[in-house]
């Protein structure tokens, strides 16, 4: 009975320090990849090595983080957009999904932890080096169909871009493309990496990405030069962040965290 009772307290110790566990220092964040990669999994082990905050990230778009913030799937979103580009995106994959807008609470928060820049990339064997803000957005809308025309070889153009919900999409649609639709071949793929890979394959394609994503694994394309994108990397919170999220923003704002933010 002795034995029984000692094996019983050793049990209840272990649940309770499992669910002490489960409920402290464990944040799950949804939403952009560019912020995934850029600084929420290389500082992953440095953000619970120095805060106890153990996270798990969940790169499914800035729009549909957004959602998932919203459904209360998570207390913390990521997003490579501003506030109100975020919510228009959140918006835009509920509108291709044929439901309703989403109500937005008028207590969001928006934590800004660095900046990022959108760069324009081409297969690697393209010799064509700089375009300018029209001419991409003319190649991706589909007016310029032919690399020729804008100083390049005898070959079509095939225009890669990211999923609705995207922000890396929405950012240089709206900035750079001034809003206009991308042409209707377009291949539309689910995340930065497939869009480099399509653009890898295809020796007339043309894409944007995260410049700190195309740093990291460029495949076979390269950059062309035209004038800056540049966009912001944050999270976002329905009202304060819980004392947990408040440490990832603290962590990543200090001199220790930015060192974990790749460039």
């Amino acid at each position: 009975m002795k034995r029984f009772g000692l094996q019983l307290s050793a049990f209840i110790m272990v649940m309770i320090f499992t669910v002490c566990g489960a409920m402290a220092g464990n944040v799950d964040l949804w939403g952009s990849t560019t912020c995934q990669k850029r600084f929420l999994e290389p500082g992953a082990k440095p953000l619970k090595d120095a805060t106890g905050v153990d996270i798990k990230v969940f790169g499914v778009g800035t729009g549909k983080g957004m959602l998932a913030l919203l459904d209360g799937k998570t207390n913390v979103a990521m997003t490579s957009n501003d506030l109100e580009g975020t919510i228009k995106s959140a918006q835009g994959v509920l509108k291709k999904e044929g439901k309703p807008e989403a109500r937005i609470p008028a207590n969001l928060q928006f934590h800004e932890i660095t900046t990022d820049i959108i760069v324009p990339i081409v297969n690697k064997d393209n010799p064509v080096e700089s375009l300018t803000w029209t001419q991409l957005a003319d190649l991706n809308t589909g007016k310029i169909t032919n690399w020729k025309d804008v100083g390049g070889p005898d070959l079509p153009v095939q225009v890669v871009t990211s999923h609705a919900g995207s922000s890396t999409k929405a950012v240089f649609q709206e900035l750079v493309m001034k809003k206009a639709a991308y042409s209707a071949g377009a291949i539309e793929v689910n995340s930065t990496r497939l869009e480099i890979n399509e653009v890898s394959k295809a020796p007339g394609g043309v894409g944007a990405v995260s410049a700190g994503f195309f740093n990291m694994n460029p495949g076979r394309t390269k950059t062309v030069k035209t004038e800056t994108v540049s966009r912001p990397l944050a999270l976002i919170t329905i009202g304060n962040p819980a004392p947990d999220v408040q440490k990832i923003i603290d962590f990543f704002r200090s001199a220790e965290g930015r060192k974990y933010i790749l460039d």
